[in-house]
């Protein structure tokens, strides 16, 4: 929300359009119904303060071994030769 320049209410953007990547414009109207002024304002980037970290990704762990439903030699006896 921006003032209005001439009676200082509020104004509400009505549209917007990028100029570039770093510049936007925005059209504004006042909300005061007696002034009702229509005005066009810039949206820059001026300095970036912090960028984004970037995240490391841990390395992938292997999936756990599944288990078969059969085990060899399970049902065998020991003792049989």
């Amino acid at each position: 929300m921006m003032c209005c320049p001439f009676c200082r209410q509020a104004a509400h953007v009505r549209t917007s359009r990028y100029m570039s990547e770093n510049v936007k414009e925005r059209y504004h109207q006042c909300q005061n119904l007696e002034c009702s002024a229509t005005f066009k304002t810039h949206e820059s980037i001026f300095e970036v303060i912090r960028s984004p970290v970037a995240e490391e990704k841990p390395a992938p762990v292997p999936p756990a071994p599944t288990a078969t439903g059969r085990v060899k030699g399970c049902y065998r006896s020991p003792f049989r030769h």
